[in-house]
């Protein structure tokens, strides 16, 4: 008898000799699984913006090396002129006079972007916030490395389209470029295809209503 009660104790002890482990509660949520989708879309975000920084500062170098200015070369039948420039201000020559502010406003929108990446599962997002994120990137390093110092370095802009030397409209470079079409992009798919979780929207919310848990109600009341 004192052998079995021995017995029964043991088996009522936990593999660790401890209590016996207690079963979890009913309706108990189970600890998330990772979200491989969500993975995805972060490595395409910083692949694409990757590539922008890259094929930026590639470009930059090649045209600080060999454009001079007041030459300007012209393709297109003389749509597009590269014409070397160099801009304080933000993209398209904007506010010129306020460099270190700009620079200070650019590691903000870094910042956001990657703390917003947390909740990405849209492939749009993905290549709108990638664009983005590539073009402040490839000016910001502009900003710290190049003259006349650090935050307050100017922006090397080549692409003057319509005639040389910004004369029609402003210059800009593959990182203004990137930051446009992604910003752009990023308004269109917000408002009309996908919220960064990519749950589609329609009419200008989310489908399902603004308030998933009332539609979940809804459903089990009906």
């Amino acid at each position: 008898m004192r052998f079995a009660r021995l017995w029964g104790m043991s088996d009522a002890a936990g593999p660790t000799g401890g209590p016996a482990d207690v079963p979890a509660a009913a309706g108990a949520t189970p600890a998330p699984a990772a979200d491989p989708r969500r993975r995805r879309r972060i490595l395409l975000l910083a692949g694409l913006a990757l590539a922008v920084v890259v094929v930026d500062l590639v470009t930059k170098i090649i045209v600080v090396r060999t454009l001079t200015p007041g030459v300007s070369p012209r393709i297109l039948g003389g749509l597009v002129y590269f014409s070397l420039l160099r801009n304080p201000g933000a993209a398209f020559s904007m506010a010129t006079g306020m460099t270190w502010v700009l620079s200070l406003v650019v590691v903000a929108v870094i910042v956001f972007i990657l703390r917003m990446a947390r909740r990405l599962r849209s492939t749009a997002w993905a290549v709108c916030l990638g664009l983005v994120l590539g073009g402040a990137v490839g000016n910001l390093i502009d900003r710290i490395f190049r003259a006349p110092g650090f935050l307050r370095g100017h922006v090397v802009d080549f692409i003057s389209v319509f005639g040389p030397d910004a004369r029609y409209f402003p210059a800009f470079n593959v990182a203004d470029s990137a930051i446009t079409v992604g910003g752009i992009a990023l308004v269109v798919t917000a408002l009309f295809v996908t919220d960064i979780d990519g749950r589609p929207v329609r009419g200008g919310r989310t489908r399902g209503g603004s308030d998933p848990v009332a539609g979940r109600r809804e459903g089990v009341d009906g």
